[in-house]
């Protein structure tokens, strides 16, 4: 591929080439497009020559369509009339991959590898999904509650299933029959003799003409008022599985008013529901398409359903309660992955107390589960890839557990559940594929240093790692159809995002498509903080990134930056998601500061232990790093342990909270910005996997919550939060601030944002917002 570099110069944006220094806060905050906008959404073309992205070199309102041609290394922007190639489609292939099936629109297409062309094979207004090729050759796809088979030679249709979202045929009985409805059940029977006579088969009633019609229609499967999902269909069209879960109307779900709305009216938003809400548990069932049966997936014959949690052992009370009822856990099933041939099935099963994962074959014939892996946690299952499942072949499946204590490569045979480890060490796989011939895995691991990611290929029987890509930072791989090149978004620490394009093979130089960085950005030397680690209290490594003043103040302040998320890493060698945070460091850093960013405990990207470090104690070893962080800085950096802020937002606005109410001795002012106050008040998803429910672990709610610590308060404290914040809803900051009041504290204020959500979208609320972290660290930091 020929150099690109002369034909990037009319995209690249016209900003003002105006000096950045010295950077202030209203120019970091302002809308982003100033800094440029980097190029997303890549997708292939079906034959590999092409890439399609979205960009805004420009700046303009919104972006446009921009495809590159590999061959020649040509990029432009793509016409109205190809725009449609360019949405980009995931294709489900044959065996011999010479056709490939997608869904586009509701409808369905067929990709013709030898022609090149792609045609439509269904165009209604119902939405057609799921297409798959059947091993007789034909396809089936999903349409409404049912699955249907085309036949490609005859255009011919079929439908294989008759899912009906009712309790009976019409006129039939109700599950729960009403008074009304058994006095005109008994009225019938009365009335008609015909009724009366339980040996009458009513359709035998039907007139010759009537039966002959009658035989050709599908025998129904009632499900009631059930939600139905997941339903999938074996290669082979013998058995149709699904999902029913009971609508529910019992969870409570909280409401977040809206004050400034168009209306003029205060508006209320249905938003989500409390951690202890637990969700209802779905039922799968197997339709035997051929013995037209139907039967449900029992839970209760998987190994260990029965199993406790250790922290019981906190509350002997509830444990003996537990063990006595004896009961079967709740597990949620997904929907069964079959095989290429459809001659085997597996199913992961999740307890819903977050502390197993199994992997189970399925004897779709029976509904009979087997045992393949089990992963156990008694903190909670989780790790990049864990729970995803996918066939090597038709005997064996490849998967991540964490089970050596970082995510790794496994497979298993799931007829005799032996299985190997194929990947080791101190590192985790991000992300995995299998190759097209099934010879070899792609996968995405952090294996040269936490904070760098490559693209890397192996054997499926292991051994040696083949490196593909080769620049430092991070490298988001997107491997054409066949198998080539590497489409890779890249970025380095101080560089945001740009397209490159790569040969699939080891030593290969990656050719850069996009730049997409203004002059003004361009103008300012944005730092490449230290990248340093230490060892914390516990004797574990934790990585930070420190940006050391330009010129320290004579006071030597220091601001410990708190990333948010909890299990997400900041700690790395390419662009950060938090941008407008790593802007303000490098003000802060100019303005006398040295400044510290920590992979605190329960970050990712460092293996089991680190990612579980905080189970039923948010507020425990992730605030100790943040001392322990300071502690290293005060040695090596030089900075004075009396002028030391922090702030963060989200998880990191409840560590600023937890740091100022416990760590009072350390941390002289902060920031907390849209924070957990309270963890009892957060969803469920998240919270039940930490700190299980708070009505069976009432001790770990105590201890993780800020607002049973407030009255340690002593530094000053800046609290900011959206009025319409979805995620963590101002009521937690409100419950917090009452408390401060009744407390009788007098050294902490609340800004709010009316307009608001958790992310901010605003560039003036953004600008109000570090404004006042920044006056509130030159008012403390650098006072006598």
């Amino acid at each position: 591929m020929r150099k690109l570099g002369l034909l990037f110069c009319l995209f690249v944006s016209t900003a003002s080439a105006q000096q950045l220094a010295p950077l202030t806060v209203e120019k970091i905050m302002r809308d982003q497009k100033w800094i440029g906008v980097s190029p997303s959404a890549f997708r292939w073309s079906a034959d590999s020559k092409r890439i399609f992205f979205n960009w805004n070199p420009k700046g303009a309102a919104k972006a446009g369509l921009y495809q590159v041609n590999v061959a020649s290394g040509k990029t432009d922007t793509i016409k109205a009339l190809a725009a449609d190639e360019a949405v980009g489609m995931s294709y489900k292939y044959n065996r011999d991959r010479s056709m490939g099936l997608a869904e586009k629109g509701g409808d369905i297409y067929c990709y013709e590898l030898k022609t090149g062309k792609a045609r439509r094979l269904t165009q209604t207004e119902e939405y057609e999904g799921s297409p798959m090729f059947l091993n007789n050759g034909n396809i089936a796809y999903q349409k409404g509650s049912n699955f249907f088979e085309l036949n490609l030679k005859t255009s011919e249709t079929r439908q294989l299933s008759n899912i009906v979202k009712a309790d009976k045929a019409p006129g039939g009985d109700k599950k729960n029959t009403s008074k009304k409805d058994e006095w005109l059940k008994q009225q019938q029977s009365e009335l008609f003799d015909v009724l009366k006579n339980s040996k009458v088969d009513l359709p035998e009633l039907l007139s010759a003409t009537d039966k002959e019609g009658a035989d050709k229609k599908m025998k129904p499967v009632y499900i009631g008022d059930k939600r139905l999902s997941d339903l999938v269909l074996s290669p082979d069209a013998h058995y149709l599985s699904y999902k029913l879960r009971e609508a529910s109307d019992k969870e409570k779900r909280t409401i977040v008013p809206s004050y400034v709305t168009a209306s003029g009216y205060t508006e209320e938003l249905n938003t989500r529901a409390k951690v202890g809400e637990t969700p209802v548990a779905a039922e799968i069932y197997i339709y035997d398409l051929r013995r037209d049966t139907v039967y449900r997936i029992l839970t209760a014959q998987i190994p260990g359903i029965k199993d406790l949690p250790d922290y019981l052992k906190d509350y002997p009370e509830a444990l003996e309660e537990r063990k006595k009822k004896n009961a079967d856990r709740l597990v949620e099933l997904s929907a069964p992955n079959w095989n290429e041939r459809g001659t085997a099935a597996v199913i992961v099963a999740a307890s819903h107390d977050n502390k197993d994962l199994w992997l189970l074959r399925l004897d779709a014939a029976s509904g009979g589960l087997s045992l393949v892996d089990r992963q156990r946690d008694e903190a909670w299952i989780g790790g990049p890839g864990v729970g995803e499942v996918q066939w090597l072949d038709n005997d064996r499946v490849y998967y991540r557990s964490e089970a050596s204590g970082y995510a790794h490569i496994y497979v298993a045979d799931v007829h005799t559940g032996k299985k190997r480890q194929l990947t080791a060490g101190n590192w985790e796989v991000q992300s995995l594929k299998l190759s097209k011939d099934k010879q070899r895995f792609y996968f995405s691991a952090n294996k040269e240093h936490p904070g760098i990611t490559h693209f890397y290929s192996m054997d499926i029987t292991g051994g040696k790692l083949q490196q593909l890509t080769s620049m430092k930072g991070g490298n988001e791989v997107l491997l054409s159809p066949d198998e080539k090149w590497l489409a890779i978004n890249h970025s380095y620490m101080n560089k945001p995002w740009e397209l490159y394009v790569q040969p699939n093979k080891a030593g290969s130089k990656a050719q850069k498509i996009t730049s997409s960085t203004t002059a003004e950005f361009n103008s300012y030397s944005w730092r490449e903080p230290d990248m340093v680690s230490f060892k914390n209290r516990y004797g574990d490594e934790v990585y930070a990134r420190v940006y050391p003043a330009k010129t320290p103040h004579p006071n030597r302040p220091a601001v410990v930056f708190v990333h948010g998320a909890g299990y997400l890493q900041n700690v790395h060698y390419w662009w950060s998601q938090y941008s407008r945070e790593y802007m303000f460091n490098n003000m802060l850093a100019d303005n006398g500061y040295t400044v510290i960013d920590i992979d605190y405990t329960a970050s990712s990207g460092y293996g089991r232990k680190h990612r579980t470090g905080i189970y039923r104690h948010m507020g425990g070893k992730d605030l100790s790093d943040q001392v322990d962080g300071v502690k290293m800085l005060v040695e090596k950096y030089g900075v004075n342990p009396k002028h030391v802020g922090l702030y963060g937002g989200s998880y990191g606005g409840f560590l600023t909270l937890m740091a100022l109410f416990k760590e009072q001795e350390v941390f002289a002012s902060g920031a907390a910005l849209r924070s957990v106050t309270d963890w009892a008040h957060y969803n469920h998803g998240y919270t039940s996997n930490i700190l299980n429910e708070p009505y069976n672990d009432e001790l770990a709610y105590k201890r993780s919550s800020p607002i049973y610590f407030a009255e340690g308060l002593k530094g000053n404290l800046l609290m900011c939060h959206g009025m319409v914040d979805v995620n963590v809803h101002f009521q937690d900051i409100v419950r917090l601030s009452q408390r401060l009041i009744a407390l009788g504290k007098d050294n902490w204020e609340l800004a709010v944002y009316p307009v608001e959500d958790h992310g901010f979208t605003t560039p003036s609320s953004w600008t109000d917002e570090y404004k006042r972290i920044y006056k509130l660290f030159e008012s403390t930091l650098k006072q006598p």
